[in-house]
Protein backbone atom coordinates (compact mmCIF):
# COMPACT_ATOMS: atom_id res chain seq x y z
CA UNK A 1 0.00 0.00 0.00
CA UNK A 2 1.48 3.32 -1.08
CA UNK A 3 1.07 6.10 1.53
CA UNK A 4 3.52 8.96 0.83
CA UNK A 5 4.84 10.56 4.02
CA UNK A 6 4.84 14.12 2.63
CA UNK A 7 1.04 14.20 2.21
CA UNK A 8 -1.81 14.72 4.68
CA UNK A 9 -4.86 12.46 4.78
CA UNK A 10 -8.54 12.39 5.77
CA UNK A 11 -10.70 9.68 7.34
CA UNK A 12 -12.62 9.75 4.03
CA UNK A 13 -9.50 8.37 2.27
CA UNK A 14 -8.44 11.54 0.50
CA UNK A 15 -4.94 12.97 0.35
CA UNK A 16 -3.94 16.62 0.47
CA UNK A 17 -0.73 18.24 -0.75
CA UNK A 18 -0.27 21.88 0.27
CA UNK A 19 1.81 24.34 -1.74
CA UNK A 20 1.45 27.89 -0.42
CA UNK A 21 -2.28 28.68 -0.27
CA UNK A 22 -3.22 25.96 -2.80
CA UNK A 23 -4.08 22.38 -1.83
CA UNK A 24 -4.16 19.53 -4.35
CA UNK A 25 -6.64 16.77 -3.48
CA UNK A 26 -7.15 13.20 -4.65
CA UNK A 27 -8.14 9.82 -3.27
CA UNK A 28 -5.65 7.46 -1.68
CA UNK A 29 -4.20 4.26 -3.08
CA UNK A 30 -6.27 2.41 -0.47
CA UNK A 31 -9.48 4.13 -1.64
CA UNK A 32 -8.92 3.40 -5.32
CA UNK A 33 -8.11 -0.25 -4.56
CA UNK A 34 -11.31 -0.59 -2.51
CA UNK A 35 -13.40 1.04 -5.25
CA UNK A 36 -11.97 -1.03 -8.08
CA UNK A 37 -11.83 0.14 -11.69
CA UNK A 38 -12.80 3.81 -11.82
CA UNK A 39 -14.87 4.67 -14.87
CA UNK A 40 -15.92 8.28 -14.21
CA UNK A 41 -14.95 11.27 -12.07
CA UNK A 42 -17.46 14.11 -11.81
CA UNK A 43 -16.72 17.52 -10.32
CA UNK A 44 -19.36 20.20 -10.96
CA UNK A 45 -18.16 22.58 -8.24
CA UNK A 46 -15.35 24.34 -10.14
CA UNK A 47 -15.03 28.01 -9.03
CA UNK A 48 -17.35 27.40 -6.06
CA UNK A 49 -16.32 28.03 -2.46
CA UNK A 50 -17.29 25.13 -0.21
CA UNK A 51 -16.95 24.31 3.46
CA UNK A 52 -14.91 21.43 4.84
CA UNK A 53 -16.68 18.07 4.42
CA UNK A 54 -19.12 19.32 1.77
CA UNK A 55 -19.46 17.08 -1.30
CA UNK A 56 -17.38 18.45 -4.20
CA UNK A 57 -17.94 15.60 -6.65
CA UNK A 58 -18.33 11.89 -7.17
CA UNK A 59 -16.18 9.01 -8.32
CA UNK A 60 -17.85 6.15 -10.13
CA UNK A 61 -16.39 2.67 -10.21
CA UNK A 62 -17.76 -0.43 -11.89
CA UNK A 63 -19.63 -1.49 -8.74
CA UNK A 64 -20.37 1.75 -6.87
CA UNK A 65 -20.56 5.55 -6.82
CA UNK A 66 -18.90 7.42 -3.95
CA UNK A 67 -19.17 11.04 -2.89
CA UNK A 68 -15.97 13.08 -2.63
CA UNK A 69 -15.76 15.27 0.47
CA UNK A 70 -13.77 18.50 0.64
CA UNK A 71 -10.97 17.98 3.20
CA UNK A 72 -10.64 21.71 3.95
CA UNK A 73 -12.69 24.82 3.23
CA UNK A 74 -11.85 26.80 0.14
CA UNK A 75 -12.54 27.69 -3.48
CA UNK A 76 -12.15 24.97 -6.08
CA UNK A 77 -9.84 26.62 -8.61
CA UNK A 78 -8.92 23.69 -10.85
CA UNK A 79 -10.24 20.28 -11.90
CA UNK A 80 -7.97 17.67 -13.45
CA UNK A 81 -9.74 17.62 -16.82
CA UNK A 82 -7.61 14.73 -18.08
CA UNK A 83 -9.78 12.50 -15.82
CA UNK A 84 -12.76 13.14 -18.11
CA UNK A 85 -11.11 11.04 -20.83
CA UNK A 86 -8.86 8.88 -18.63
CA UNK A 87 -10.52 8.28 -15.22
CA UNK A 88 -8.32 5.19 -14.83
CA UNK A 89 -5.43 7.54 -13.91
CA UNK A 90 -6.96 7.53 -10.41
CA UNK A 91 -6.25 3.78 -10.28
CA UNK A 92 -2.82 3.80 -11.93
CA UNK A 93 -1.35 6.97 -10.36
CA UNK A 94 -3.56 8.19 -7.48
CA UNK A 95 -0.90 10.56 -6.07
CA UNK A 96 0.31 11.89 -9.42
CA UNK A 97 -1.67 12.16 -12.64
CA UNK A 98 -4.79 10.95 -10.81
CA UNK A 99 -5.16 14.10 -8.68
CA UNK A 100 -8.70 15.53 -8.75
CA UNK A 101 -8.94 19.17 -7.70
CA UNK A 102 -6.97 22.16 -6.50
CA UNK A 103 -8.37 24.36 -3.73
CA UNK A 104 -7.50 27.91 -2.73
CA UNK A 105 -7.37 27.40 1.04
CA UNK A 106 -9.66 29.71 3.01
CA UNK A 107 -8.90 28.46 6.54
CA UNK A 108 -5.30 27.22 6.97
CA UNK A 109 -6.04 26.17 10.58
CA UNK A 110 -8.13 23.28 9.21
CA UNK A 111 -4.93 21.68 7.89
CA UNK A 112 -4.00 20.80 11.48
CA UNK A 113 -6.96 18.39 11.68
CA UNK A 114 -5.69 16.30 8.75
CA UNK A 115 -3.95 12.98 9.43
CA UNK A 116 -0.24 12.36 9.12
CA UNK A 117 0.80 9.29 7.12
CA UNK A 118 1.33 7.24 10.30
CA UNK A 119 -2.18 8.06 11.56
CA UNK A 120 -3.69 7.17 8.19
CA UNK A 121 -1.80 3.87 8.13
CA UNK A 122 -3.24 3.08 11.58
CA UNK A 123 -6.75 3.97 10.33
CA UNK A 124 -6.60 1.50 7.45
CA UNK A 125 -4.58 -1.12 9.33
CA UNK A 126 -1.54 -0.87 7.07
Amino acid sequence: MNIPSELKYTKDHEWVQVEGDIATVGITDFAQSELGDIVYVEVETLDETLDKEEVFGTVEAVKTVSDLFLPISGQIVEFNESLEDEPEKVNTDPYGEGWMIKIKISNPEELEALLADSDYKALIGA
